[in-house]
């Protein structure tokens, strides 16, 4: 499959990377062999972008992903993050960005992975406790250090990402955007424009609400701790997924298709991240970019008001605080 490409500051990308996480148990029991089958379809599909991060799966997935990419380094542009750090006991994850940690941080994901270099490293979200002139500054002396390329910042705040490009270029920034979650409209990307960031929207299928699957959330699924999964919105939730399933069914696409479609719709600079564990899925979520939008198209989705209507908070309260800092 001939993949298109898209921009990201300066680095150029697949259009639709791939958001590794689920395959490192947090979204329920997952498998290694079925991982790599599902990587390589992706390589398969033409996706050149990986997303990990040394907290999924506490190191697992740089692992698995690194020796998954080896025999492809040169062709691929691998993402990762620090900033999580897990302490037993604790109410919520801690984060750190002080200068010493970032360093220390950087060098474990690089051994983790395999590599010499990290193409895009992120912050994976800004610790308040520390200026971000000193997490960005130690990011960039790893750039002079050749340990990694590009850098970004996760949910961080258009005020804080200026002060950051301010110190060294940010090539992009990540954060939740999909049908469901639409707060990135409010000033983020209109200062990613102005700044020429690129933006990576992760989950951009709402988690696997936008899919309408009525599947039940496994042992170990993540989305029992989010709001939007709790018994009490789950059924109101899934009636409007399902309008907007019949939208898709009308265009000749599935539900997950057409939410990627619109996601890509918003814009040349957006890649977005879906994730999954099966190649099925994989296969289906690559031919979103042969989806066509029309001005009607969007209209008719727009009209259903997702957002607005959507039931529950997109993160458990200890989480949410971590979020635009």
């Amino acid at each position: 499959m001939t993949m298109i490409t898209r921009t990201l500051g300066e680095l150029e990308v697949s259009a639709l990377g791939f958001g590794c996480m689920s395959l490192s148990s947090t979204y329920g029991a997952s498998d290694d062999d079925e991982s790599r089958l599902t990587l390589q379809s992706a390589l398969d599909a033409g996706i050149t972008f990986f997303d990990t991060a040394d907290v999924y799966g506490l190191g697992h997935n740089e692992t698995l992903v690194g020796a998954a990419l080896a025999s492809v380094r040169d062709e691929v542009t691998i993402a990762t993050k620090f900033g999580f750090t897990a302490l037993p006991g604790a109410p919520a994850p801690s984060i750190r960005g002080d200068a010493a940690y970032v360093h220390e941080a950087c060098d474990a994901s690089l051994l983790r992975l395999g590599v010499d270099v990290i193409d895009l490293y992120y912050a994976h979200r800004v610790d308040a406790s520390v200026p971000i002139e000193e997490t960005v500054g130690a990011m960039s002396e790893l750039v002079a250090l050749g340990k990694i390329r590009y850098l970004g910042l996760s949910e961080a705040a258009p005020a804080t990402i200026r002060r950051a490009h301010a110190v060294h270029p940010i090539t992009a920034i990540q954060s939740e955007y999909s049908l469901v979650t639409r707060w990135p409209e409010d000033e983020l990307l209109g200062t990613l424009d102005e700044l020429g960031i690129g933006f990576v929207p992760f989950s951009p299928l709402g988690r696997g609400l936008l899919t309408a699957s009525r599947d039940p959330l496994g042992d170990g699924d993540f989305r029992k701790s989010m709001p939007r999964f709790s018994e009490e919105n789950f059924e109101a939730n899934q009636v409007l997924v399902d309008r907007f399933a019949e939208l898709a069914s009308a265009k000749g696409c599935t539900a997950g298709q057409l939410a990627l479609a619109w996601v890509l719709a918003q814009g040349p600079h957006l890649v977005p991240i879906p994730g999954t564990r099966r190649v099925s899925r994989l296969i289906e979520n690559a031919e979103s970019l042969a989806v066509d939008l029309s001005e009607h198209d969007i209209a008719d989705i727009e009209a259903l008001h997702l957002a607005e209507s959507i039931g529950g908070a997109r993160f458990s309260a200890s989480l949410e605080k971590l979020v635009g800092n």
